[in-house]
């Protein structure tokens, strides 16, 4: 074994003894609700499983519809866009897409991504470009906000969560020439919703640039799903920067950041993580455009009642459990466990009796603060929600998963 190999594997059994190992699963047919799952470890086996572990939470992804225009997108302008958008990979699919997201969320004009973290990464670092500028991130920002920070020179504040007395304080101190104000919509572990409203009147009063990551909120909240602007009763604005995902809610894959058409082309001229890349495949702008026609419809707004539904049912149903219930009313519902190892305990005796809730566990989450992430969707049933409850109530009355360490006053 070379030194650089054993290092490694020194690091990976430090990890283990941290309880922050981590696993990938198989699933063996569509990513749906219910699923046939191969665990892909050396002695893999199949199981069929209750998820509530997707960000899937219309229950789009296995839409025939969508998966239909997927394959006429593909079937009509190949497998792969063949450039980056800049050179040569810009097909009419991708132009339709943007224009259509432009007009869902209510702005002047959008810029289709790979991924999420390509969008946020091309957003920050381009509009505070300088040491001049500054950063003023929420704490508990996703990863690919804190990665999109890292890349610019600007100066970095970050804010206690939610915290606007806070905000403003740092605002008001800093000398920076360009302020740029970053934080989620919807907090992807905690499942609480940024307060955008005052967040937006911190902008206006600081003359800052305000950016929102709304990869859980598209599609889910706000009129015809246009996402937590809406929600919280913003509208476009020329400081307003909105970054959206279509993986989750949407149910197909890639990202896009709406804003003013200036915005937009500033991006398209300086933003590396847009000028760099090839172009996403075609097909999937097509099956995009079917998810956005279903979102806007009255099927989108069916199946974000039955979630709503979900949703209400969880939470009456989890009052009464051992591991305090975050204050969340999103598809993300998370339970505190508080250490790794009481997550990881409860998140496998969940796995035994078929059910895949995956426990939460630093960097993800701060330290102490470990949780399983129920993630509910519309494809869930009234009684699958209940089997789940069922599970929580009989595992916390068991001696072993009592004598975890799970408590209330422990996990708050």
């Amino acid at each position: 074994m070379s030194v650089l190999e054993f290092s490694l594997q020194t690091r990976l059994r430090a990890l283990a003894a941290q309880g922050l190992t981590r696993r990938r699963r198989v699933l063996e047919g569509r990513a749906r609700a219910s699923a046939r799952v191969l665990d892909a470890s050396e002695k893999a086996e199949t199981q069929e499983m209750l998820a509530f572990a997707s960000n899937d939470y219309l229950g789009l992804s296995a839409n025939e519809e969508i998966a239909r225009a997927m394959a006429e997108g593909a079937a009509n302008w190949g497998a792969g866009s063949g450039a980056s958008h800049l050179v040569s990979g810009h097909l009419l699919p991708h132009q339709v897409l943007e224009e259509a997201l432009a007009a869902h969320v209510g702005f002047p004009a959008a810029l289709t991504f790979s991924s999420g973290y390509l969008a946020n990464l091309a957003v920050t670092p381009t509009l505070a470009a300088q040491r001049e500028d500054a950063i003023f991130s929420d704490r508990l920002n996703h990863a690919s906000l804190i990665d999109a920070a890292r890349l610019s020179l600007a100066r970095q504040y970050r804010y206690p969560h939610r915290d606007m007395d806070a905000l403003a304080r740092l605002l008001q101190k800093s000398p920076a020439k360009t302020k740029v104000i970053v934080t989620d919509a919807v907090f992807s572990m905690d499942g609480d919703v940024a307060p955008l409203a005052e967040l937006f009147t911190l902008a206006e009063r600081f003359d800052a640039w305000l950016v929102v990551d709304d990869a859980h909120g598209f599609g889910v909240l706000g009129e015809q799903g246009a996402g937590s602007l809406s929600h919280c009763g913003l509208a476009a604005h020329p400081r307003l920067v909105l970054m959206g995902t279509l993986g989750k809610a949407a149910g197909v894959g890639g990202a896009f950041v709406a804003a003013a058409k200036s915005v937009i082309a500033y991006l398209v001229h300086k933003a590396r993580s847009y000028i760099f890349t090839t172009a996403q495949p075609p097909a999937l702008a097509v099956a995009a455009q079917k998810s956005l026609f279903i979102l806007a419809g009255a099927e989108g707004s069916a199946r974000r009642e039955r979630l709503r539904a979900r949703i209400q049912q969880f939470r009456e149903g989890a009052r009464m459990l051992p591991w305090p219930l975050m204050d969340s009313q999103t598809a993300i519902q998370p339970l505190v466990t508080g250490g790794n190892e009481a997550a990881l305990l409860l998140s496998e005796a969940l796995w035994r009796r078929g059910l895949w809730v995956p426990a939460i566990r630093p960097p993800a989450v701060p330290a102490g603060a470990a949780r399983l992430r129920v993630s509910l969707s519309a494809a869930h049933t009234e009684e699958e929600v209940a089997r789940l409850l069922f599970a929580l109530s009989a595992l916390a009355a068991e001696e072993n998963i009592a004598a975890s360490g799970f408590s209330r006053e422990k996990a708050a």
